[in-house]
Parts: structure tokens; C-alpha cells; sequence
């Protein structure tokens, strides 16, 4: 047996050498793991999971439950109903209200520009008198428009901010909902009717998706959900005329992300898909309901200088002139 002192060997007694443990013996010493590596030696899913086991997803899991004992529809049936109570009585309102919103502000604009013109003129007349710089006049003239900007959202109650409510809430929804249904999908409901009604879903579809656990292997639910997202993202640019560089930017890469969900769709149980096709027709329909000129009377929206009293026709003409037309 040989011990090495320092770089000399010597040779030593078997007696007076214990044999190292087995585990010791062909095991290299482990380096201590940092906590970081821990945390991202964690599974992809398990962030996942734990929003699918979170409260408002199985009160979701409830509400669609719920909705399918009371209404004693076939599964399908309780899924489309859902969507469109939940579209009707929760994103339309909301979506009024940002028409609200954004009427106000766009009624502002002319007062807006005429503040700006006269800020401007006394801005270079007081630059003019104490010699300030151009850059020191520029950041002055942002500084004040601001807060007179600022003060007349405060005195009409439209600040835009209060237009991004309805994303606030449909997305934190439309996720919810989607996870419940994946979970009632694959029997990982929180619920003691979490395996039952798995097996109700697969024969709870209807037409070519008569399984709403399995996947929809013709493309069709896919497909049509992002043609209807497609489709609102067109009606939505058509409407915006003199779109700025940050809106064009947004229009493609929402036009991107519909096409993307494509192949998604086609990837995980036909209830969620069902689910966000019928969600995705109720937006399109939202949409255009909301460019009514009475229905936005109805909903007390004020008339701007965008409004048109044939907004339907103006759509269609101006969908033919992008698509259609060859001159």
C-alpha cells in the first residue's frame, strides 16, 4: 500500500491502511450545488402545474361545471354557452368602456394641439428672454405639456390608462379558463369529479370532434382559429388610419402570433380549442358590434370625428381596396 507524503511514496503496512468505504472509494467528491442551478434544475413545468392548481383555475374548473350540470347541454354545448356568457357579460362592458375611453381622448386631441401651439410660442418668447438653450427650452416645453395634458385627462375622467382594463382582465380569463379545461381534459381536475367528467369530454364532442380530450387530427378547430384572429387583426388595421410606427410594429407581430397559434392549437386537447375559437368569434363579433353607431349610442360612447354613420360598408369597401382590388 502506498501513501504519498508531500511527492515521496511509501510504502506501508495493509494493517495500518483501513480500507475506504465502497462509497468513498469510486465516488469523486461532489461540488456544492448553487442555489441558483437548484431552482433551474427545477422541471419546465413546474411553474406551470402550480398556476394549474391555483385558485381562480379551479374556480374556473367550478364555474364550468357548474354551467354544465344547470344547463344539461353535451359537453361542447356547456363550453360554447360558457364563453359566450362569460364574452357578454364580462369583456363586452369592458370593451365599451375603453370605446368610452378612447372617444374622450380623441375628442381632446383639438384642444390638446391648440395647447401645444400656444405652450410653444411661450417657450421660444421666454427662451428668447433668458437665453435658455435649445435643449433646456425643449425639455421645459415637455415638462408643462405634460402636466396640462395630464390635467385635462384628470377633468374629463379619460386618462388612456384606464382604456388597458379590459386586457387586464380577458387574458388573465382566457388563461384560467384554458387551464381548467386542460385539466378536466386529462383527468388532473382539482375536484372529485376530476376523472368523470374526463371520460364524459371524450364523448362530449360533436361533428369531426366527437373526442374533446384528443387532439383535432383534421385541422379544422386549428386552422379556424387563427383565420378569426387573422381576421380581427385586419378589421382592426383597417380601422386605424395614419397608424404609428410602434402601432404598425404591434399590428405584425399580433398578426404573427395568431398564425403561431396555428400549430398550438393543433397540439393540445380539442375543448381548449373549442374554447378559443368560440372566444375568438365572440371578439369578432364584439368588434363589430362596437362600431354600431347604435349601439354606441346605446352605450352612451360620444361621438367623434372618426364616426361614421355607415361604418359597416366603409369596412367592406376598405377591405376590398386592400385585398381585392388589382389597381
Amino acid at each position: 500500500m502506498l501513501r504519498r507524503l508531500g511527492g515521496l511514496c511509501v510504502r506501508l503496512p495493509r494493517a495500518l491502511c483501513p480500507p475506504l468505504p465502497a462509497a468513498q472509494a469510486f465516488t469523486p467528491p461532489r461540488a456544492a450545488v448553487p442555489s441558483w442551478a437548484a431552482a433551474a434544475a427545477v422541471s419546465a413545468g413546474g411553474w406551470y402545474e402550480a398556476l394549474a392548481a391555483s385558485a381562480p383555475v379551479r374556480g374556473a374548473e367550478d364555474l364550468l361545471l357548474g354551467a354544465h350540470a344547470a344547463s344539461g347541454l353535451p359537453w361542447w354545448g356547456s363550453i360554447v354557452l360558457t364563453t359566450v356568457a362569460l364574452r357578454g357579460a364580462v369583456t363586452l362592458p369592458l370593451a365599451a368602456y375603453q370605446h368610452y375611453i378612447l372617444a374622450k381622448v380623441e375628442n381632446l386631441q383639438p384642444e390638446i394641439r391648440s395647447i401645444a401651439s400656444h405652450l410653444n410660442r411661450e417657450v421660444v418668447v421666454r427662451a428668447n428672454q433668458l437665453g435658455w438653450s435649445k435643449r433646456v427650452a425643449r425639455l421645459t416645453y415637455l415638462r408643462n405639456m405634460r402636466r396640462l395634458v395630464s390635467e385635462l385627462y384628470v377633468r374629463d375622467n379619460c386618462h388612456p390608462f384606464k382604456a388597458s382594463v379590459l386586457l387586464w382582465v380577458q387574458l388573465p380569463m382566457w388563461i384560467t379558463v384554458s387551464l381548467a379545461l386542460r385539466n378536466l381534459s386529462t383527468g388532473t381536475a382539482h375536484s372529485e369529479a376530476g376523472v368523470s367528467v374526463q371520460e364524459q369530454l371524450t364523448t362530449g364532442g360533436v361533428l369531426w370532434f366527437p373526442d374533446l380530450t384528443a387532439l383535432d387530427s383534421t385541422w379544422i378547430l386549428p386552422i379556424s382559429v387563427g383565420v378569426i384572429n387573422l381576421l380581427i387583426v385586419e378589421i382592426f388595421a383597417l380601422q386605424k388610419t395614419g397608424m404609428s410606427r410602434f402601432q404598425i410594429y404591434i399590428t405584425h407581430f399580433v398578426r404573427g402570433l395568431s398564425v403561431l397559434m396555428i400549430p398550438i392549437a393543433a397540439t393540445v386537447p380539442s375543448s381548449l380549442v373549442l374554447y378559443w375559437l368560440c372566444s375568438s368569434v365572440m371578439g369578432l363579433c364584439q368588434n363589430l358590434l362596437l362600431r354600431s353607431p347604435g349601439f354606441r349610442r346605446l352605450c352612451r360612447i360620444p361621438l367623434t370625428k372618426s364616426d361614421s354613420d355607415t361604418p359597416y360598408k366603409d369596412l367592406l369597401a376598405a377591405f376590398y381596396t386592400k385585398f381585392l382590388s388589382r389597381k
